[in-house]
Parts: structure tokens; sequence; C-alpha cells
């Protein structure tokens, strides 16, 4: 171990003594976590006219899906027993510095950004920005991302992040595929593109009849058709190429070409746009954001004029508030998959907004010239060695290269990795003959030293000492460089002042917290989002995350080098298959999305192992979460629409006629439990029976898991596979956008159909279906957070928890029921952990909107619950178990506030064009001048109930079709903001 922390005393979790249980000595972790007290929870059930929880439950869920059996689970830990296992695990794996390269590097994470971004609860507990007048600030700073990844690529137009690099190219695959003349399914692909994204690519390609041609294209283009070319710049073996005339003979027979390219890199490079690439992915991992061991990461992709329209993922604009100022918004298909579904390019429904947010950030305080110095920095380190390396007879196979230098070593390749990993530094095994290093910006003289001395080469002519460490000074930086004059860049970047304004920390600390203080987020008050769990996410949980034995690790270590981590991915992995019912879980996708994918590739797999290939039609209720169509379709399958009956719950015979119209090629139905309109339904095993009678899977989509822990679990009552969210069940925030984690869990027949990795550290799961996400076990670095929550709640907590979550939502519903009635129920007039208040008759009636609600909410200081979704003109409400009656009394009384303002447009008493309601959200800047408004000032900004504790947001309504009318993705001058 080369890690080394103050805390490196304390002994493994295994050596630890007997400790007393949590609670014995403080309070249970559980009662901390769930917001209600015994009385308060005889209170809600008093209204509700149930006894105790226990009845309210056994009422509300049905008997034929109820588990009788509790948990088996370790029993709970206190806070402080968790976090020292955690710096105890930590602790087992190695942090020595990673030269391992393949887009994955050291870096150096500014302490204050890592303090008031990572660490704050102000920009990690965000919900993705649905509702843009209160989240200015998080799009300020993603505004400020794409503005970075434009100016650096040299293309238009960038998202607001995606998943990864290796999904990145998969994404840019199909844009390609989708806009390119070319009919033909097959993709070019460069054979010194990153090995993982060529898995990636591959996995996604082959479950829609894509060919991977992968050649090296140093050698030219091949004479067979093509819609796209993929390539790396620089390369996966360090060297840097000259792209200008493959692209321009790609583009001379209609084909699109995409460029995996390294922003710190493109500060000394010429920008792939300045060559002529169409599209540019990657990843912003190097500017500010741990290796994590491999996630999570901030994916990027840039497109060239013409293709704005076809890019995935989230694009922020800029648009006009309701007096007429630049305001921030989601832009164009911010929700592709709910509008188009299975015609939907991508399944992407989330981004990486919280690492996003960190590598803007870093690009912020840096500032163009502070990048291109942390560059030139890299690549001096690395010309350094490859002098040195050359010097002392080593053969360096590039003349050309960045920051990797690849070496030729005849045979002797295993025996410098095992040399130089004694020293406290990992290489990389190209293959026997071939060692890889890469610098980055933790690269040291050093670091460096202990390199050549493995390839016995140390700078003073002599071996390294016994002890591991080199036993001459270290190298210094070269005067020289090793970047082709042709592509030495000569555009400009960062030229915004944004990107020159904020180099001190005094200025950096300020400007962070002024954009924080624009956002909602759950340290304000409640989000009730339904179908998105907005809990606690408790500090206990965030903690460990930045401990350097959890944040510094390169996912393609050696298994030796990750010991911790495989205990606590195969903890976490069995206690979720607990939970669940299945046999098995993999937490490699990195979104939930990337988990719908994974379980249906697993199914498509097993039908094919069963020369039941033709099976691909994939069964979706008519109200089902939009990604499940188009992850159906990612995975090669065929949608086939189940109606909804009147009551909300699947036409079941419906259902039976459709499963007997395609028996012979039904390969799954895809359905969420409970269902997407917040119920029970009490026919979930018939439709397990009927499916399964017809040959096909069935697939349990586990965002709603949070209705379950404890009480039923999918496997066991008909489930074949499943994924989860763990940025809602499991506690990990929800981070303004992103991260997210989607483990799929499945049943035992399945099991050999989970997603494998060509660098998985079991060499038992490196074939298979193929990788979903670019590194093994997608953002390891975030896991910590759902370990500890299992941990600290154990079976109990986790049952508890579920149950009082019930009992919120029916709360909500039953007293807001005179005021909005609640569209579905199930047994008892009861609902599960959400409930969907219809406003579609208040509307007919007044012209009242559930947007004038959603924004309305804002002046008494919530955030919206979840709008027309699955129904248009409803509102969505989830409460979660870790909100306080208070607060829960609070959002109750808003609405019914809110309800005396729609009767009186009803009424006459106000027009609805003249009502706060139309007029809302209220700023503080609308207070000054003249109010010539039908209500007062203090009735619009200080509506009744609202305590002294105001949030004021920063703008008023966003007109969002002026802002798809007139498209700015990039960010706006200064004398925008003037007037």
């Amino acid at each position: 171990m080369t890690h080394h922390s103050p805390l490196s005393h304390t002994p493994a979790a295994s050596q630890l003594p007997a400790l007393p249980q949590s609670g014995s000595t403080s309070v249970d972790f559980h009662s901390r976590h769930i917001g209600f007290s015994a009385d308060d929870q005889a209170k809600m059930l008093a209204e509700l006219g149930y006894e105790s929880l226990e009845s309210l439950v056994d009422r509300a869920v049905p008997k034929g899906v109820r588990n009788p059996a509790a948990l088996s689970l370790p029993q709970p830990l206190s806070e402080a027993e968790v976090q020292a296992e955690l710096r105890a695990i930590s602790e087992e794996n190695d942090s020595a510095e990673a030269m391992l390269g393949l887009g994955y590097y050291g870096t150096v994470t500014p302490a204050v950004i890592r303090r008031n971004v990572v660490e704050s609860p102000a920009w990690y507990t965000a919900y993705t920005p649905y509702q843009p007048e209160i989240s200015q600030g998080r799009l300020e700073a993603l505004i400020n991302f794409q503005t970075m990844v434009a100016d650096l690529t040299g293309l238009t137009t960038s998202n607001a992040s995606l998943l990864d690099e290796g999904t990145a190219v998969a994404e840019a695959m199909t844009v390609m595929r989708r806009t390119s003349k070319v009919k033909a399914e097959r993709i070019v692909v460069d054979a010194d593109l990153f090995p993982q994204s060529i898995a990636v690519l591959r996995t996604r390609c082959a479950a829609i009849g894509v060919e991977v041609h992968v050649a090296d294209l140093a050698d030219g283009l091949p004479e067979e058709d093509f819609f796209g070319v993929v390539v790396q710049y620089p390369g996966a073996s360090g060297v840097v190429r000259d792209h200008a005339a493959l692209t321009a003979a790609a583009h001379e027979r209609g084909a699109l070409v995409a460029v995996s390219a390294d922003l710190l890199a493109l500060t000394l490079l010429a920008a792939p746009g300045d060559w002529g690439a169409d599209i540019a992915v990657g990843s912003t991992q190097r500017f500010g954001v741990p290796m994590g061991y491999g996630g999570p990461h901030a994916g990027y992709m840039a497109v060239r004029d013409g293709l704005e329209r076809s890019i995935p993922g989230r694009l922020v604009g800029v648009s006009v508030d309701s007096a007429g100022r630049p305001a921030y918004r989601l832009a164009l298909q911010t929700r592709e998959q709910h509008i188009r579904r299975d015609k939907a390019t991508s399944n992407i429904c989330t981004a990486q907004v919280l690492l996003a947010v960190v590598a803007s950030m870093y690009a912020v305080y840096h500032g163009p010239e502070g990048l291109r110095a942390i560059a030139s920095g890299v690549h001096r380190q690395a010309v350094a060695l490859g002098d040195a390396l050359r010097g002392a007879g080593v053969e360096v196979v590039h003349d050309d290269y960045f920051d990797t230098v690849l070496t030729k070593v005849p045979g002797r390749a295993a025996e410098i990795v095992a040399a130089a990993a004694a020293r406290g530094v990992h290489l990389r095994e190209v293959d026997a003959d071939h060692v890889g290093i890469s610098c980055s910006e933790t690269t040291t003289g050093r670091h460096l030293a202990a390199v050549l001395a493995a390839f016995g080469a140390g700078t003073s002519g002599t071996s390294a000492a016994a002890d591991g460490a080199p036993d001459s000074a270290p190298l210094e930086p070269a005067a020289t460089d090793r970047l082709p004059g042709g592509l030495v860049r000569t555009s400009g970047y960062l030229t915004h002042p944004v990107f020159s304004a904020h180099h001190s920390e005094t200025q950096m600390l300020r400007y962070l917290r002024s954009l924080s203080d624009k956002d909602y987020a759950l340290d304000r008050g409640m989000i009730p989002l339904g179908s998105c769990t907005m809990k606690l996410n408790a500090t206990t949980e965030m903690e460990p995350i930045s401990l350097p034995g959890f944040a510094a690790l390169h996912p393609f270590v050696p298994a030796s080098a990750a010991a911790g981590y495989t205990r606590l991915v195969d903890e976490l992995e069995t206690w979720l298959a607990e939970v669940t019912g299945y046999a098995k879980v993999s937490i490699q996708p990195n979104a939930g999305s990337q988990g719908e994918l994974a379980g249906l590739l697993a199914i498509r797999g097993y039908h094919r192992s069963r020369s039941e290939g033709q099976r691909d039609v994939c069964l979706i209720p008519a109200s089902a979460h939009g990604t499940n169509a188009a992850s159906a379709v990612m995975a090669g399958m065929r949608v086939v629409v189940v109606k909804t009956a009147p009551d909300g719950t699947v036409d079941l015979d419906h259902l039976r006629t459709t499963c007997e119209e395609h028996s012979d090629r039904l390969a799954a139905i895809m359905v969420t439990y409970p269902s997407t309109h917040g119920v029970y339904e009490e026919g979930i095993t018939e439709l397990c029976q009927v499916v399964h009678a017809h040959g096909g899977q069935v697939y349990v989509d586990g965002a709603n898991l949070n209705a379950l822990l404890g009480l039923a679990a999918p496997g066991a009552f008909g489930g074949d596979v499943s994924h989860l969210n763990l940025h809602k069940t499991f506690c990990i925030p929800h981070g303004g956008g992103g991260p997210g984690v989607g483990p799929v869990a499945v049943a035992e027949h399945l099991v050999p159909f989970l997603p494998s990795h060509p660098f998985h550290p079991d060499p038992a799961r490196r074939d298979g279906v193929g990788p979903v996400s670019a590194a093994p076990f997608g953002s390891a670095s975030i896991l910590p957070i759902s370990w500890a929550y299992v941990r600290l709640m154990g079976a109990e907590g986790l049952t508890q928890a579920t149950k009082v979550a019930v009992l919120a939502a029916n709360y909500v519903a039953a007293r807001l029921a005179p005021h909005y009635p609640t569209l579905y129920t199930g047994e008892g007039g009861l609902v599960a952990h959400e409930c969907i208040l219809d406003l579609r008759p208040l509307t007919k009636e007044s012209g009242v909107t559930v947007d004038d609600v959603a924004k309305r909410l804002i002046d008494y200081g919530f955030h919206a619950p979840t709008m027309s979704f699955p129904v248009a003109g409803t509102l969505m409400v989830e409460p979660t178990e870790s909100e306080d009656l208070g607060e829960i009394d609070r959002f109750i009384d808003a609405m019914i506030a809110i309800r005396a303002e729609i009767d009186a447009v009803i009424e006459g008493t106000v027009t609805t064009a003249d009502s706060p309601l139309r007029h809302a959200p209220h700023t503080a800047r609308s207070l000054v001048g003249d109010w010539d408004r039908a209500y007062s000032r203090e009735e619009g900004v200080y509506p009744a109930g609202l305590t002294d504790t105001k949030y004021w947001p920063p703008v008023g309504r966003i007109d969002q079709s002026h802002g798809d009318r007139n498209l700015v993705c990039s960010c706006p001058p200064p004398e925008a903001f003037e007037n």
C-alpha cells in the first residue's frame, strides 16, 4: 500500500472488536433518517382512520406480493462505526500513482470546488432543472460547461454532459446513423480508440444490427460503405495523428466523423472542429474530477452546425423571463424519450450534472492560461520521460505524443509493470512487448524516476533501491515538445469573461455561493417530486466519497490493488440482491437508463441462448416511463403497447390478447411496480403468469422500489429482471441532474447475461454480453453512499422507511382530497408512496394550469411536484419518509391556499390573467417601481402562511418557446444582462 492517512491505524472490519449495536449509546440512525416521530405517525394514521402503521400497510399492499419474511441483512451500525468501517475499506485500496491512461488520469480538485460543490448539499441535493426559475445557478454552471466544451472542440453546440466517454462514443454512433445519408449499417472505428469505448460501442451496435469495422486508419478507409467514422485524438497508444485528410475522405463518401478527444490536450492541439470533425465526444474527468475507480465523470458531446437538434441528452439554452431578461432553461428534446418514446434516438434521461459543474468550475478557476499551463506541464513530463527512456536504450514507438509514451520492450512488459508497481506506480501492460505510460496533473519528477528505475534506466544510471524507492534525483521536465507542428493550436478558447473573472479563491468562493443561492435544493426545503424520491442524503453517507482510497483509484488497476472496492461492491451487490429477491446484481450501469438497457440485453441474450432469437417483442404499458420504450428499441426489440384500464392499471384483458397475438415472438414486458400511477396493482402476479406462459420475461422497473423495500420483492412475486435507482431509493443524491447509478438485478437463469467488461478484475466476467459503461463497476466512487445507507438502516430500518413513505403519501392524498382529487387509488382508496393530484377539472373551469400552480408554489417556498407525468394536467407528489410532518403540513397548506386562489378565479373575483397564479413566480426585482397588478405586493411575494424564511427566485417565468425559436446554448455576453 502506498496510501496512508491519519486514520491508517483503523483496523479492518473483520478485526474490529465486538461493538454495541447502534442505539445503545446514541439515537438509531433510522430515527434520524425518518422524519416522523411516533406522535406524528399517530396523528397521520388518525387522519387516515387506521390504528397502526402495520394495518395501513396490510391494506395498501396486495397479499399476493407481500413478502412475509424479514430481510436478511447485517445488524445496523452507528454513524461512527460506519465511518470507521468505510475508512478501513478505503485503505484496503492501493492508491499508488496511476499512469495507466486510457481516459483516466490523476487530477487535482481545487479545495474551494471540492468543499463548495462536491461536499455542499446546496449543489448535490438539487434536482434536475425542469423548473428553471429555481435552477438558475446550476443552469449557469452548465452553460459554462457547454461553452467550455464547444470552445475547446471548435464545434458550435455542446450538450450538458453524458454519462461517460464510452457511452458518449455509442451516442455519437446513433447521431451519425440517424443523420448520415449513407444507409449501410456499418461504422468504421480506428483501432487506436480506447478499448473500453470499442467494447461499449460493440455492445450497442450488436443490439441494433450495426457492424463495427475496427481497423488501423493510418492505412486509410475500407472500401465498404459506412455511415460514420470514429477516431481517438490523441490515440490510446498516445500517438497524435492529423486526421484532416481522413475526415475529408470520409465526407466525400457521405459519412460523418466523430472524434473522441482529450479536452486537456485540446488546449495545445488543433481543435477537431478546425480540421472538419462533425462530432466530438469524450470525458471531462481530468478537469478536477477524481478517477474514483471509474466514475462518476461527465462525458461530453459537441456537434457542428446542423446537428444540434439531433444531439442526445440535455441541452441548456438561453431564453427570456417575463420581464424580458435573459434566463437559462433546458432546450429542445430535453426529455426526448418521453415525447418520442420508441422513436427516440437515445434513452438518456439524465446527465452528470454535479461532475459537469466540477469540470466547468475547474475551467473557470484556472482559465485558459491556467489550463494551458497544466497541459504544458503534463506534456513536458511525458517528453522528459520519453527522452530519458530513449537515452537509456528503450525503444519509444511514437515521435508525436501529448501525455502518453508507448515503449517496446520485447517480452519484458509484465516484468516492468510489476517493478513499477513495487515502486508505487501503476503502468499499462499493452501486451507482452509493450508498456504504456501516461502522465497527468499529479505526476511528479519522483514518479518519473520510479518509472525509469522500473525499466532499469534510473536517471543516475543505477537501479532502484531495495525498498522500492528510486535511488536517483527526480527527473526534470523537458524544454522541448513532441506535438506535430501542423497540429499546434492557434484558435482561441474560453474567451468569455466568466473564464477570467474568478481566479482568486475569494472570487471563486463568492461565485459558487452566488450560484447556489439562486437554486432551490433539499437544504432549503421539501422537493415533493413523484417518481423521483427526493429523500435525505445524510452527511454520514456522503463523507466517505472524498476519502483518497475511494477517490484516487484508476478503474483498470490490478485486482490486488482494489481489495477495498472488491469488498464494497460484493457486499452491496449481495444486499441489493437480498432486498429485491433476485439471484445476482451488477452495479456496472451508471444510470437508470443504462440499467434498463442491461436488463433487456440480458433477456435478449437468454432467448438467443435457447435458440429463440426471434423473440423481439417488448410489451410496454401505455403509462410507462418514456425511457422504457427507448431502451427496448436500443436493445433491438419491437415495442407493442398494452392499454391502460380506466382505473389506471394495466388492462389484463388486452395483455392476454396481445400475448396470444405475439406468443412466438414475445421477449418481455416492462412494467413499473408500484405502477407509474402510484398504486400497488392487484394484478401484478397474474400479469407475470400470463407473460411467462407465452415464453416472455418480466422486467420490473425499480423506479418505485422505495415503496417495496422490506414489504415485497420483485424477484419473489414474478420478476425476472429489474434495474434499481440508487439515486432514488438508496440515497445517492440527484446532484442537480446526476450522477445516478442504475444496477441491474436478475433471476438465476439470467445471471450469465449480466454486463461483462474487457478490463473486469474477474477474468470470468471479461467476455459475454459486453459492457454498458466505460468502467467495469460504473460510478464506483459513489457506491459508499448506498453501502452506508444499508449498513446504517439495517433490515428493520429499511422496512420502516418504506412503511412511513406509504403513510406520508396517503396522508398528503387524504388531506388534499377535498381540494384536489387523487386520480388513481388502489385497495381501500389507498396509494403507494406517491399520489397523482388531478387538476384537469379545475383547469377546465378556471383556465389555471399545472404550470401556474407549479410556479406559484415557488412563491410559497416549494419546488413543484412532477408536472403532467404520467398524465397530462396532473401533479404527482411523493413526500418521502425523510421529510418531517411540519414541512409536509406546510406544503399541504400551500396547496390549499393555492386552491383558494383558483377559486377566486372561478368565482370571478379576479381573471386568470390578472391573478398571482399567472404572474408567478414573483422576483424581488418585480417589487421595484410601479405596481399595476390586481393584487398587492404582499399577496404576490408573501402569500398566506409563508414564514420569514423566504426564497427569492432570481428570474420570473421563463418563455420556453422563445428559447427554442432562438437557440443559444453558450454563455451570453455580459451586455445581455444590462437591461
